[in-house]
């Protein structure tokens, strides 16, 4: 009996959503009936004596129009809710919090809801952005409308543009009130890379963007700086900050970028500091990632009030337009030559190769600077300039194929990466996702190789687990395996160099 009761009331709400006109007629045709009792009382001098009943019926009324209007509200505000919720389906997000705001339709609703400035709306053209991706449609508009939001999309997916623009929207114009924006990149280089991109966006409208640089820090009286959006590395920032030169109290947004890299690289002390420096009691802070790993949100819960959480596609998956695939190389020769073979039969530049540590990254560079590919390689042992010129030689087209660690290539944008080859295998998922996120970016599609070897086997179906979660065919043994719990996989593994010694001098 109660199950069916149950399945009735269901049954009675989805037909009112279905027929949102059944309960106003219900509505009138009650007040038809209570219009004619009231027509009958009317008998002949009894009207003055009924003055009393008159004003109890026309309460009355007032009181039904007030249940009518409250009635039409609420269904006004289901049928919104279920827009919202057919939108988030479509474009695969998910949230967490309190009434989230509706995702944006498109950037023209921008300027129709949000009154943004054409400035901006022009830049967009100009950088061909003319569909919002997913994380903009959703983490604009929260932004837009004074709440905090942590944020999981997968790399290439148009973070930067998504907590940018909120900003340049809500800051308007330049001000010499000093610093009112903060963005926090775990590199140098994907600071540069924020302001780059910080600078395109605000073009034709006057705001100071700064990348916080050691030059400076050593040169500038920072009290004095002019500055509408700073830009740095937690440790610049906590130097600057304990310089005393530095005043961030009147920071209106604080965004960390690449947030569980930001954590992870034990730089909470440092970003402790910061966010305790933007002491802005209207602060809103945001945070952005490709994985969000628990231990990371339960430390945004502790920063934040009343955020909202958005997830495109699944929490800490691969992006589905690359193409993946395990080759087992067998050892430390079977790598070598299986990189050399596939170079060619064919060599697809822009390849981007990752390997466990600087050193093997130096040796490999060896191994390969002779063979007919352009190839470079870039480490923290190169200075700020040679990394940024290995940069800009590959964005350029001039390297083929950049031999690169997991520290540098975390959150840098290379434009149409078409290969990426995890020549030793990666340390942990997040590591995986983040670098074959380097290909198929901006929504065209490329090829991740991870190369494996007898040392690797037992970590495979933790790979592979990502794998099929973004679509990609895994051999069935390998689903089979057992899943370790891996601390940092990074073998002792044998020299890449093949050159004998003696060659060398």
């Amino acid at each position: 009996g109660k199950k069916e009761n149950e399945n009735k009331v269901d049954y009675l709400s989805s037909f009112e959503l279905a027929n949102p006109d059944s309960e106003e007629a219900a509505v009138s045709t009650k007040k038809r009936k209570r219009k004619q009792s009231a027509s009958e009382a009317v008998e002949g001098f009894n009207v003055f004596k009924s003055s009393k009943k008159a004003l109890v019926a026309s309460e009355g009324n007032e009181i039904d129009e007030e249940k009518d209007r409250i009635s039409k509200e609420k269904k006004k505000l289901n049928r919104k809710l279920e827009a919202d919720s057919i939108l988030r389906k479509k474009y695969n997000i998910h949230v967490s919090g309190n009434n989230v705001v509706t995702p944006l339709k498109s950037f023209a609703e921008l300027s129709s809801v949000y009154g943004c400035e054409s400035y901006l709306l022009q830049n967009f053209a100009k950088l061909g952005f003319k569909e919002p991706t997913p994380i903009q449609r959703q983490a604009i508009p929260i932004l837009l409308s004074g709440r905090e939001c942590f944020a999981c999309a997968p790399t290439g997916s148009g973070k930067t543009l998504a907590f940018v623009s909120p900003m340049l929207m809500k800051l308007k114009h330049a001000s010499a009130e000093g610093v009112r924006a903060v963005i926090l990149c775990p590199t140098r280089e994907l600071a540069a890379q924020t302001t780059r991109e910080c600078k395109k966006l605000a073009e034709g409208n006057k705001f100071y963007i700064k990348l916080l640089t050691k030059k400076l820090i050593r040169s500038a009286d920072l009290s004095k700086l002019r500055c509408d959006i700073l830009i740095s590395t937690p440790l610049r920032l906590r130097s600057a900050i304990k310089k005393k030169k530095l005043d961030l109290s009147r920071v209106e947004y604080l965004v960390l970028d690449e947030s569980d890299k930001l954590f992870e690289l034990g730089l909470i002390k440092q970003i402790d500091a910061i966010v305790k420096a933007c002491s802005n009691p209207s602060i809103i802070r945001s945070l952005f990632s490709a994985t969000l790993p628990d231990s990371v949100e339960e430390l945004a819960r502790t920063i934040m009030h009343d955020a909202v959480r958005v997830i495109i596609g699944r929490k800490n998956t691969a992006s589905n337009s690359v193409n993946q695939k395990l080759v087992f190389a067998g050892t430390e020769e079977g790598k070598l030559l299986a990189l050399r073979q596939s170079f060619q039969e064919k060599l697809n530049p822009p390849v981007l190769i990752f390997v466990q540590s600087k050193e093997r990254a130096k040796e490999l560079y060896e191994e390969l600077k002779f063979d007919d590919i352009r190839v470079s390689v870039i480490h923290s042992d190169l200075s700020e300039i040679q990394r940024e010129n290995v940069v800009n030689d590959f964005r350029a087209g001039k390297t083929w194929v950049l031999i690169a660690t997991d520290v540098i290539a975390r959150g840098m944008d290379f434009k149409g990466v078409n290969c990426v080859i995890n020549y030793d295998f990666p340390d942990s998922a997040a590591a995986y996702i983040h670098r074959i996120g380097r290909s198929g970016r901006a929504g065209r599609t490329g090829e991740a190789i991870t190369f494996y070897t007898e040392d690797d086997v037992p970590f495979l179906r933790n790979i592979a687990n990502v794998m099929s979660a973004s679509g990609c065919e895994v051999p069935s043994w390998i689903m089979a395996m057992r899943k370790l719990r891996w601390k940092k996989h990074r073998p002792k593994r044998e020299s890449i160099l093949t050159i004998p010694d003696n060659a060398e001098d």
